[in-house]
């Protein structure tokens, strides 16, 4: 991921989940911020992301949406409240990034399960690897 606009959209789809219970959490903001620094995104501009809507891309490489998929797993559980309403658009969005249901469930799971909050990466991959077969 090494394109501008695919960091962009990343970083609109968190934003969007973070929004969908309603209000923005200090710690959704800090998670969103933090990430928006390891990919390089200013604060000026991650700033305007809120502001405004564009339209998202599409992460056509499987590793980067099973990524983006347990990086808004983390945000959910960034407030330490899981809303439904953040569950269902979760699960919808995996669905729509065509992630297997199934290990989605699992990791999210095993995410509920730990105390913090957390599945090791090669678990992670593990388990939607384990689909394919």
């Amino acid at each position: 991921m090494d394109e501008f606009q695919d960091k962009i959209s990343l970083l609109q789809e968190m934003i969007g989940f973070a929004l969908v219970d309603g209000e923005l959490h200090d710690r959704e903001y800090d998670f969103i911020s933090i990430i928006a620094q390891e990919l390089e995104i200013d604060k000026p501009t991650l700033h305007k992301l809120f502001e405004k809507k564009e339209s998202k891309k599409v992460v056509k490489d499987e590793f980067h949406r099973i990524c983006q998929f347990y990086r808004l797993a983390l945000l959910m559980h960034a407030d330490e409240y899981v809303h439904e309403k953040e569950y269902v658009k979760l699960k919808e969005i995996g669905i729509n990034m065509g992630l297997n249901p199934y290990a989605m469930k699992r990791v999210l799971q095993l995410m509920k399960e730990s105390p913090t909050r957390m599945v090791d990466g090669e678990i992670l991959l593990a388990i939607f690897s384990e689909q394919h077969n």
